[in-house]
Order: structure tokens, then C-alpha cells, then sequence
């Protein structure tokens, strides 16, 4: 990241995709901590609202709520409208769904969906709002892949393609915008103790970390590379899964975690 402060270098207005709740409001605060004004965008306009509003209240922060499904046709248009006053100079791509079960169980409606929203959703915010960066000669993205993206999990494998997909996108991205001064990343999160994370298990997965360390650690990141794995334990395996265990393990490892999982709803 430049010596300029964080709100100069990717202000004045952030978009934060997913941002009702969990992963995506822990983004928000943390950009409205740090003087940025905010565009959040969910499909439910209930917990949407609600975030806006606790951050109005306990920040000076300006935020802006639209109302869409990221993964229907002409969403991105609709929201480019939205907000075609606000010069965004940062995107947190983090809506995703993670459908379960044997790829050929799950529905092609499943599929699709996946497809739509954890990759293209992403890729056409980024084909949208980052030209405007570049001609400013500033600005950011964050792409919210996961661990899964490093090998195929067998249970999420649409899941898991999606994320590499991203940590791939991200990549190049990086290299073609660096020059220009617009920061890409790559947010690579294990288990995160989000709402719906603990309404879906028991037990905490060893590692997890909580939301906000989530964002702040993404955002601390922008200007230091390509890709981001907060949680030391999620570090050491990274490590383990690109450069210590054969590929073939790594899948085996994440596939028992994924059955486990599958099989006892409270893992």
C-alpha cells in the first residue's frame, strides 16, 4: 500500500458485496472505522438496512444500501446506476453460495448458481469498477476466495472451483493493474465464525477465526501482494498443503474434513 492514508488511497466510497451481515459487515466497520464511505449490497433489504444503520450510528461514515441479487442478469448494470455518483475506489467481492454434497447429487439450478455468483458476479464487478480506478491512478480490490480454492474438495467441489477461480483472477489482475496503481487481492479464509457458520455447527473448526480479523487483516494486506491467508494457523496450512503434502493428500485431507462434515450435522 502507498505512504498515503488508507481513505486517500482507496476513498472515498467502498462497495462491499455481501454486506448485510457476517464477513461483509465485519468489512464495513472496519472501512467506516478507517473513513470510508460505504455502498452495501445484499439481496435481503431487512439485515441490509440494519447494518447501514448501526454504522451510520457509531461512525461518521456516509452509507449507501442497494437492494439486488448479485447473481441475476443485469445486476451490476443496476447497481452501477445506483450508485453512478459515488466514486468507488475500492470492491470486496464477497457474496458466495456453497452448495453440499456429491457433484453429481447436486441440481444444475446449484451449479449454475454457483457459477453466477461466486465467479462471474465477481468478475463483472471488477470489469465494471476498475477502469474508473485506473484512471485515477488509485484504488483497490478484494476477491474473497477460501482454502478450499487450493485443491478440489470433494463434497464442494463447485464451491471450491469457484474459490480457485478467484485466488486465479486475483492473480492476474494484480499483475495487469499494478502498474497503474490499483491494489488486487486475493483473501484466502479458512473457517470463519460468521452467523451462519455457527448456526450450522456445534463445534469450532480449528483455526477459525473470527470476521473481523477476517477484514482487517484483508484490508491491512492491500499493497503486499497478491493473496492473503489470515490466521496463523491457517498459514501453516497453506504451507502444508502447497509445498509439504503431495497433491493427492491434500485432496484426501480436505475431502475427510468435507465428509465428516456432511455426515455429523454438528461439524
Amino acid at each position: 500500500m502507498s505512504a498515503r492514508p488508507f481513505a486517500a488511497t482507496y476513498g472515498p466510497w467502498a462497495l462491499v458485496a455481501g454486506g448485510s451481515e457476517g464477513l461483509g459487515a465485519a468489512f464495513a466497520h472496519e472501512l467506516a472505522r478507517r473513513g470510508i464511505h460505504l455502498v452495501l449490497v445484499a439481496r435481503r433489504p431487512g439485515p441490509l438496512e440494519h447494518t447501514a444503520e448501526v454504522i451510520r450510528q457509531a461512525t461518521r461514515a456516509q452509507v449507501q444500501t442497494v437492494t439486488a441479487d448479485l447473481a441475476a442478469p443485469g445486476a451490476i448494470d443496476l447497481i452501477a446506476e445506483a450508485i453512478a455518483d459515488r466514486p468507488v475506489g475500492l470492491v470486496v467481492a464477497n457474496a458466495a453460495i456453497s452448495p453440499t454434497g456429491s457433484f453429481t447429487a447436486i441440481s444444475e439450478a446449484d451449479i449454475s448458481a454457483v457459477a453466477d455468483l461466486n465467479c462471474r458476479a465477481s468478475a463483472l464487478l471488477a470489469h465494471r469498477f476498475l477502469p474508473p480506478m485506473v484512471t485515477r491512478g488509485r484504488g483497490g480490490l478484494i476477491l474473497m476466495s477460501s482454502l478450499a480454492g487450493l485443491q478440489g474438495v470433494p463434497g464442494l467441489a463447485m464451491y471450491s472451483a469457484s474459490k480457485a477461480f478467484l485466488i486465479t483472477l486475483a492473480q492476474a489482475l494484480w499483475a495487469e493493474n499494478r502498474g497503474a496503481g490499483i491494489d488486487v487481492l486475493a483473501c484466502c479464509a479458512g473457517a470463519v465464525t460468521t452467523p451462519g457458520y455457527r448456526q450450522a455447527t456445534r463445534r469450532t473448526a480449528p483455526g477459525a477465526t473470527a470476521p473481523e480479523q477476517v477484514a482487517t487483516a484483508a484490508l491491512d494486506a492491500l499493497g503486499h501482494g497478491f493473496r492473503v491467508v489470515p490466521g496463523p494457523l491457517n498459514k501453516v496450512s497453506t504451507l502444508a498443503l502447497e509445498h509439504l503434502l503431495p497433491k493427492r493428500a491434500a485432496i484426501a485431507v480436505f475431502g475427510r474434513a468435507s465428509a465428516a462434515a456432511l455426515r455429523d450435522p454438528a461439524g
